[in-house]
């Protein structure tokens, strides 16, 4: 693992400050660590090295590459069609909800494994236990719906030495999110997730379609998804809000099994109906907490059925 990546000289200050990748890709560096990348890599239009993001396979190979240089991560696949996620908003994900850790501990990141997450939805890429435990050395469970996806994240997790931090748990019914997943008396300081974004296989299909088109490649509807993620990962009945508002009702039903429930929201107009629906739970903080990657907006949506002086004492006794 190579500890201090070299920097180049254009700082990306749209992102965290804590996120390693606020400098353009390395790509000497990038390929000498792992040279499957290389044969993905040229001279773009701007005389830089990069590689066509509209290539999945190359993308994988940078995702590998990123994450062995980085988290030291040596060994990371997905299967065919499964979601390949951008390394660097992950992360940020990660550090603003240590962030949110930190306002009720004294301004100090909890860091260590008493701290533990929940990832709902962790998908076949296992990312954010990743990065999570890489940097802060949290521990995770991570649920999964999809069988393929479920036993792809066990395989790096197992690949890697990480069976005793991270655990990827199976969620038997669709229909549920927190119920039937978290275990009577059991507790996290946090649960973080990446809802689905469309509202049906149709809409999944044709949004896909229109990415490829943007980045310059046609491609039939019926395989649009075979570079953009399967089905659970990309639509659920109700779209984004819909999953969010179900995730909203049923936090109030274990309300004390977490510190903070937190999701990334990617459209704006989530948050409205999101706010309404925690009210009528009666969560007593709600934050909205906004990212930026490039052009791309989103935030990230936390509440917590705590005081204060309850989300001070959940950590103190830490």
């Amino acid at each position: 693992m190579i500890n201090n990546p070299k920097r180049t000289s254009e700082e990306k200050h749209n992102i965290h400050p804590r996120n390693k990748h606020r400098y353009r890709y390395n790509f000497p560096e990038l390929m000498a660590s792992c040279p499957e990348l290389s044969k993905y890599v040229s001279l773009n239009q701007f005389k830089d090295l990069s590689i066509d993001f509209k290539n999945s396979q190359a993308v994988k190979a940078l995702n590998q590459a990123l994450l062995k240089v980085f988290y030291g991560i040596n060994h990371w696949d997905i299967p065919k069609g499964y979601l390949c996620p951008p390394i660097p908003g992950r992360a940020d994900y990660i550090h603003y909800m240590a962030d949110l850790l930190a306002e009720r501990n004294h301004q100090q990141i909890p860091t260590g494994k008493s701290i533990k997450i929940l990832d709902i939805g962790v998908g076949a890429n296992c990312i954010y236990p990743l990065i999570g435990h890489k940097e802060y050395g949290w521990t995770f469970v991570g649920s999964e719906i999809d069988n393929k996806a479920l036993q792809s994240a066990k395989i790096i997790v197992e690949a890697n030495s990480l069976s005793n931090v991270i655990i990827i748990r199976k969620q038997i019914s669709a229909e549920q999110i927190f119920t039937g997943l978290i275990r009577p008396g059991e507790t996290f300081d946090l649960t973080i997730c990446n809802p689905p974004f469309h509202s049906s296989l149709k809409e999944a299909t044709l949004g896909t379609a229109r990415k490829w088109k943007s980045l310059g490649k046609t491609v039939k509807e019926d395989s649009a998804l075979n570079f953009g993620g399967k089905n659970s990962e990309l639509w659920c009945k109700g779209g984004e809000a819909g999953f969010i508002r179900k995730m909203i009702l049923e936090s109030a039903q274990v309300s004390k099994s977490s510190c903070w429930f937190t999701s990334l929201i990617s459209k704006k107009e989530t948050l409205r109906p999101s706010y309404k629906a925690l009210e009528t739970v009666n969560a007593k903080e709600i934050k909205t907490i906004n990212m930026a990657q490039g052009q791309k907006a989103s935030r990230v949506l936390a509440w917590t059925f705590l005081n204060k002086e309850e989300q001070h004492s959940w950590l103190a006794n830490k």
